[in-house]
């Protein structure tokens, strides 16, 4: 009992003890508060009474020891809470430049009049409410090095440029100067007020000054008009153009502060003759246009700028997509591209053709321009070396089709990795008559002279679609073609990377038919062919069993490696070569008979030329010695004796089809009886020391295959 007591006493004890510590407690803590808001009072009356000025000489001490910079102010000071937000004033304030600077200050003014948020000093970005400059001057430079900048005060490196926010803002007669050695960039830019038009509108400034982006002039006037004070709407109307390399560049839109234009979608449009020198001001290469016009929207993000809604058109081919260019360490850009109709001319600068030339003077014409010799078709336009290793990008462009006169080409899907001067078009596809081409195309020029490699694969495809642009109707011909083009060679240019390559081409022609005309025009077999001309049998089918058309190429020199196709009714075999390094041709074909025909040249036809003006020669020196031939057996022994010449006893020898689906070289080819061929050569052409194929030897080569028949 007398312990609950004493406890009991205890308890009662302490209840005063804990509600006197309370109260007083509250009442020391009131107190404070109510001495510390007292106390900030008084302050905010000295310096509402005072305006602050007696603060200048403080002010001038404790930012120069801060920023390691002189900063004086020459005039009046005023430094105070006007009720809650700071008033800064201040007359000939400048702020001096590091020593290495090509100028003295990096900032003065005649006047400077601001009002500030206070917890934006503390927290956040930095915010303006009002600015009022007059007589301003900002000098804004990085070292050449990139590691230090004059607005940076800290000993930490130089950091990226960043205004406050400024909701309203009466600059007059100011000047911002920005050198950026590193990306090439010098701006000189004045800004001033201008009368504005909108009664709504309260204040408007100009922009205006020129400038030089690498080794591109530039001139840039903007506007921003406020709306008037009195609506409080806090947005700025911006509307600004620049003029550069031939290009006209607009960009609008809304701020929510007169410097704020960060993740701020602004309407964008840029017109010009050449949209690679809009994308060279930056240094980024890209291949000749003719005139374009596009709209996007643009978005800033830090050093990401996105281009979203991208509408618009080059030369007569439409372009839709997005693209982001990121400022980073190394520059990079990524864009997702569609074309509805991409006019062929258009594709022209792809592959260094200009197209202007193209589409007034035609593909060898645009040759020239680029330096390749007379006759060729190769361009000679080198790769942008220096420029493919500035900056890295990703494409992924899809083409619905492309207008063409010749060859329908449509549902274009292109890949492209630009990695460090490792282009990459990974892979190229397309739809071509009713077939598919697959490639992978590699220009590397991180290997001095760049190292190339192609490789491109056809789906079968209906020759009579492939061919109807060049004349060949469609009606008769079932007959379908596929092959591959494997090539790697080294140059800088397309004409040099195929002039060393090695590596094979082979097409394959599977069982189909073909118009009769064609094959009759190729083996020459007269008498079959006046007779179907006679009987209006010229589209009759003629059956073709296999075909391949193949070249092994070694340095450049393509050599047929076979060309040999089994129809019904003969077999066409093929001789030669051709010629990267001079564009030259030297083919010949041949038509055997497999049945006896009575009127038959057996003369090979010759194909020869430049890929630029390929010729046909119809009557071969074999021909003509044929027929002097039965000239002079009429003349000794009887007119039916001169027949005998053109006699095709049709002793050709059908064609195993087995190793001519597999593309298989000419040393493997057999007859149906399993027999190795002897009529379709080694694979090899004639060469001279130069390793260049002479007329000379083109004409023992030619001679060497005639001989054979």
């Amino acid at each position: 009992m007398d312990m609950t007591a004493a406890a009991s006493k205890d308890v009662t004890d302490a209840k005063p003890v804990v509600g006197f510590f309370d109260g007083r407690a509250w009442r020391i803590i009131r107190n404070s508060l109510v001495g510390v808001l007292a106390a900030l009072g008084v302050i905010w009356l000295v310096l509402f009474v005072t305006k602050g000025r007696f603060l200048k000489h403080p002010f001038e001490s404790v930012t120069t020891r801060m920023a390691g910079r002189d900063v004086k102010i020459g005039g009046d000071f005023q430094l105070y809470f006007a009720p809650l937000k700071i008033k800064f004033y201040a007359e000939g304030l400048s702020v001096a430049n590091p020593k290495w600077a090509t100028k003295r200050n990096l900032f003065q003014a005649q006047k400077i009049d601001m009002r500030i948020s206070p917890l934006s000093l503390l927290f956040g970005k930095r915010r303006i409410y009002w600015l009022d400059l007059t007589g301003g001057s900002a000098d804004l430079e990085w070292n050449a090095g990139h590691t230090a900048n004059t607005w940076t005060f800290a000993d930490t490196g130089g950091k990226p440029f960043e205004l406050p926010r400024i909701d309203r803002a009466t600059v007059v007669g100011t000047q911002v100067r920005y050198i950026d050695p590193r990306m090439r960039l010098l701006a000189d830019l004045g800004i001033d007020p201008i009368a504005a038009t909108n009664k709504q509108i309260g204040k408007a400034v100009e922009l205006h000054g020129t400038g030089q982006i690498r080794d591109t002039p530039f001139r840039l006037v903007a506007q921003l008009m406020s709306p008037d004070a009195t609506l409080e709407r806090g947005e700025n109307k911006l509307v600004a153009r620049a003029w550069a390399a031939g290009n006209v560049i607009d960009v609008t839109g809304t701020l929510p502060s007169a410097t704020d234009i960060e993740d701020v979608p602004l309407r964008m449009r840029a017109r010009g003759r050449n949209l690679a020198e809009l994308l060279g001001i930056i240094d980024v290469v890209l291949p000749n246009t003719r005139d374009y016009s596009l709209r996007a929207q643009l978005v800033k993000d830090g050093s990401e700028y996105r281009f979203t809604h991208m509408a618009g058109r080059f030369g007569d081919s439409d372009l839709a997509g997005r693209l982001t260019i990121v400022n980073g360490d190394r520059l990079r850009l990524d864009a997702v591209l569609a074309t509805r109709q991409l006019d062929i001319v258009d594709a022209a600068p792809f592959i260094g053709y200009n197209p202007d030339i193209v589409a007034a003077k035609g593909a060898v014409a645009a040759a020239a321009a680029t330096g390749a010799a007379p006759q060729r078709v190769l361009p000679d336009a080198a790769l942008p070396v220096a420029g493919l290793q500035r900056f890295d990008a990703g494409l992924r462009w899809t083409i619905q089709d492309i207008k063409s006169r010749n060859v329908p080409i449509s549902h274009v899907e292109l890949t492209l990795a630009l990695d460090r001067g490792r282009l990459a078009l990974s892979p190229l596809s397309f739809a071509m008559a009713r077939g598919n081409v697959a490639s992978d195309l590699i220009f590397d020029t991180r290997s001095r002279p760049a190292l190339d490699s192609y490789d491109v694969r056809l789906s079968p495809t209906p020759m009579g679609r492939l061919l109807a642009g060049y004349g060949v109707d469609e009606s008769g011909t079932t007959g379908t073609i596929k092959g591959r083009i494997q090539l790697k060679g080294r140059g800088d240019t397309i004409h040099d990377s195929l002039a060393t390559a090695n590596g094979r081409v082979a097409f394959i022609m599977p069982n189909g038919s073909l118009w009769t005309r064609n094959a009759q025009l190729s083996e020459l077999d007269i008498g079959t062919f006046i007779q179907k001309m006679f009987e209006h049998k010229l589209k009759e089918p003629v059956q073709i069993n296999c075909g391949l058309i193949a070249f092994t190429v070694r340095d450049g020199i393509a050599a047929a490696d076979p060309i040999i196709i089994d129809t019904k009714k003969n077999v066409i075999l093929g001789r030669g070569g051709l010629s990267f390094k001079n564009e030259s041709l030297d083919l010949a074909f041949r038509a055997d008979g497999k049945k006896f025909s009575l009127f038959s040249a057996q003369s090979p036809v010759g194909v020869n030329g430049y890929f630029a003006k390929p010729a046909l020669q119809v009557i071969s020196p074999e021909l003509l010695a044929r027929a002097g031939g039965g000239v002079g057996l009429g003349a000794v022994a009887s007119p039916l004796a001169a027949i005998l010449a053109f006699i095709d006893v049709g002793d050709a020898k059908s064609a195993a089809c087995g190793p001519i689906l597999a593309g298989a070289h000419a040393q493997a080819m057999r007859t149906t009886k399993g027999k190795p061929r002897d009529d379709v050569g080694n694979g090899t052409t004639a060469k001279s020391e130069s390793g260049k194929e002479s007329a000379v030897d083109r004409r023992k080569q030619k001679k060497k295959f005639l001989g054979i028949f």
